[in-house]
């Protein structure tokens, strides 16, 4: 296996993520480069190479006279973002699903097996981050559709937060591994008509979920 070479700025950028993600950083907080830089130990370069790569990401707003701050969770923002991975993941499952070989279904398996154990053992940050992008990824390898897949990528790294939250927060960690095995049942059956739409509703389901919560949230005296 190639080992991969990160740079600086890309293990900073994961060190800040993560802690956007977790809630370690707030939403609305300040993200000081001078603190980030000491506390990471490393010059202020990366950790601003860092902020300006969490920004295209939708994790990072910088703003004027007041600097990067982690970004506002919105219920009207996760419409568009989960609306748009509704179609664009479903599109690359549809070009996906008939060249998926026993082999691609039996490792898309075995991550499933390790995303429930880890589920099941509460561990939500790999359980809702790596082994479920590990999943999805596995199902829509095949698709060979380079320009969506870079899209959807996108909108999965803006929508990383928001999908933590649902598994910790809006009842997302019982549903999940229920409906993650129908969606690999209906691609071993090639079945790609139910498998897109299953996979669509999969994702606006959470969307659903995270709004309703996000509205409670946002109800609620400050």
């Amino acid at each position: 296996m190639a080992i991969e070479h990160k740079t600086r700025t890309q293990l900073v950028a994961e060190a800040i993520r993560e802690k956007i993600l977790t809630g370690e950083i707030k939403a609305g907080e300040p993200l000081r480069q001078a603190a980030l830089a000491t506390e990471l130990n490393v010059s202020r370069i990366p950790v601003r190479e860092a902020l300006l790569q969490l920004e295209a990401e939708g994790l990072v707003n910088f703003e004027a006279h007041k600097g990067a701050t982690a970004t506002q969770l919105s219920a009207d923002q996760i419409d568009e973002i989960f609306d748009l991975r509704a179609l664009l993941e479903a599109e690359l499952l549809r070009h996906s699903i008939r060249n998926l070989t026993p082999r691609d279904l039996l490792e898309a398996e075995a991550i499933l097996y390790d995303l429930e154990a880890a589920t099941t053992a509460g561990d939500t940050q790999l359980a809702t981050g790596k082994l479920n992008a590990e999943f999805h990824g596995k199902l829509y390898s095949k698709a060979n559709r380079p320009q969506t897949q870079e899209l959807v990528d996108v909108y999965s790294k803006n929508s990383e937060r928001y999908v933590r939250m649902h598994i910790l927060l809006a009842g997302g960690i019982k549903t999940a591994p229920e409906e993650h095995r129908e969606l690999l049942e209906l691609c071993k059956q090639q079945d790609a008509d139910k498998a897109c739409a299953f996979l669509k509703q999969h994702i606006k389901s959470a969307k659903e979920d995270i709004k309703q919560l996000l509205l409670k949230m946002e109800s609620q005296p400050k």
